[in-house]
């Protein structure tokens, strides 16, 4: 595996000409800042004049999912376009957070060929036009390097460019550099598969997909985990829980880059601060979407595309985020050890969250602790039915979740030295009521069991009619979408007992049967 995409084509005209393309491409994993394509053009069953466009292009729109297309896409301006030689440069910005990306390309070719360029608002291109006799093949080498203000020690992303593209060498040495890094890292987290090739196949595809979206080079960099990865639109690049699945396979070979990741949402504590004082809370409440600054990016109306109609959006009281955020923090300390980043922001982080969930919790006569509004991983549960409120009571994942929480931050807590435990407690003003209400809160979180000994998912699952799956399946085929579905039709999925996806049984991929049971 060289980490290289290789396409070969062969491609007629209306004039019924043969031309094989075979295009090359990498980006590299040695440097992240390189890049290569090489294209080779041959003419199969004619000669004349070929002409060969080489670009860099910042005027592009993000519209890669449909249902985004009313939506603003396009998210780039354009700054300045130079032509050098054989050398094109681009500078662009982002239109929100006005981060710079500078470009800088180099093309070149394998025979003499007559060059000009051309170049517009957020683009530049370098033509070459040359005479190619049948069966002749024409070899493009584009060698391209990216900065951006953002890149930690970067000053000015164009002049950065600019060098490493001087240091570049060849398409061939620079595959090879990056190539062998990509052995590198294969030979630490490859997982091997026997007696199932597709399977093989499958895991291998998704370890390269968690690779290029958080390699060791994320190590460092300011940002999270989006649920797409860098190869889908969808979500607009957006922070949810989804790190809980990416991490634990991090922790084990590239924990560098799980710290990094846990860094993001240290640097956003405040507004999880700010966000859960908004709604009356203590502690931290994270967004369920989060961006640049920490804020809550979830929309408040959805639209169905089976009814064209909007709707309310409850799903921003997915407040299990945080809890998710607690569990990728105590997994780093388990398998590392890293007592120092707990210290330092690992605890902080922690027991803020403890704090919140705290403060959600409401007793009963009974001593039962029960927490409302929320809504569980199971997205198609938003209400309970005719509440006419969002938010649900007593999910059972998060309030396992929760038990499970506090007895991890009492461990931290008898794992730091006394010193950095009060400066922590104190810097978060927690006394001891405050602790010994989160162990009343621990053993107290309320659970549903039917008389069967079946844990209800949230307070009135059981009572919820069973839904005609022979008549759906029967109806629609493609039923994956039931929530669309059944709105379209006027009804409500919190009606019914149906399921998007594992919500309680999330406790046991979580922790484990014992863990949950305990």
């Amino acid at each position: 595996f060289k980490g290289e995409l290789k396409r070969i084509l062969v491609v007629e005209d209306p004039n019924g000409r043969l031309t094989r393309v075979v295009s090359s491409r990498f980006a590299g994993m040695a440097d992240p800042h390189r890049a290569g394509l090489r294209y080779a053009l041959t003419p199969l069953n004619y000669e004349g004049i070929v002409e060969l466009r080489s670009g860099l292009y910042g005027d592009h729109k993000n519209a890669g999912v449909e249902r985004y297309n009313s939506l603003e896409q396009q998210h780039l301006e354009a700054v300045s376009e130079i032509a050098s030689g054989d050398v094109n440069e681009l500078v662009v910005k982002t239109t929100q957070s006005d981060i710079l990306i500078a470009a800088c390309a180099s093309s070149t070719l394998n025979r003499e060929a007559e060059h000009g360029s051309s170049s517009g608002e957020g683009w530049i291109e370098s033509h070459f036009s040359m005479e190619v006799a049948r069966d002749e093949e024409v070899v493009l080498e584009k060698m391209v390097t990216i900065y951006t203000s953002r890149d930690p020690g970067v000053e000015d992303p164009l002049e950065e460019a600019r060098a490493t593209l001087e240091a570049m060498s060849a398409y061939a040495d620079e595959l090879k550099l990056s190539a062998g890094r990509w052995k590198e890292l294969w030979d630490r987290m490859d997982v091997r598969i026997s007696g199932d090739r597709e399977a093989q196949k499958l895991v291998r595809l998704h370890l390269f997909h968690m690779m290029v979206s958080a390699s060791p080079h994320h190590a460092g960099l300011d940002s999270g985990i989006p649920p797409r990865g860098l190869h889908g639109e969808a979500y607009r690049g957006h922070i949810f829980w989804d790190e809980l699945y990416i991490l634990p396979l991090f922790n084990l070979h590239f924990p560098e880059v799980v710290k990094s990741v846990l860094m993001y949402r240290y640097r956003r504590l405040d507004a999880a601060r700010a966000y859960a004082k908004e709604y009356g809370y203590e502690g931290a409440m994270f967004p369920w979407q989060s961006g640049s600054d920490g804020r809550e990016e979830t929309q408040i109306i959805h639209l169905n595309p089976l009814s064209g109609e909007w709707g309310d959006d409850y799903s921003s009281l997915q407040r299990h985020i945080s809890l998710a955020i607690a569990f990728n923090i105590w997994t780093y300390y388990d398998v590392t050890g890293d007592l120092a980043f707990m210290e330092e922001f690992g605890a902080e982080m922690l027991l803020d969250i403890c704090k919140f969930w705290a403060s959600k919790s409401e007793a009963d006569p009974d001593g039962k602790f029960h927490i409302d509004k929320v809504m569980g991983p199971d997205e198609f549960h938003e209400s309970l039915p005719g509440s006419g409120i969002g938010g649900l009571t007593d999910n059972a994942y998060s309030n396992i979740m929760v038990s499970w929480m506090i007895d991890k931050a009492f461990r931290i807590l008898n794992a730091l030295e006394a010193g950095h435990r009060k400066r922590i407690l104190e810097g978060l003003s927690l006394a001891d009521e405050d602790l010994k209400l989160w162990k009343l809160v621990r053993h107290g979180v309320a659970l549903h069991v039917s008389d069967e000994g079946v844990i209800e998912q949230f307070m009135g699952y059981f009572g919820l009619d069973e839904l005609d799956w022979e008549h759906y399946r029967e109806k629609y085929g493609d039923i994956h979408r039931l929530d669309r579905i059944l709105k379209s039709e006027g009804k409500s999925p919190d009606d019914y007992k149906l399921a998007k996806q594992a919500d309680f049984l999330m406790s046991f991929y979580n922790l484990g049967t014992a863990e949950v049971e305990r």
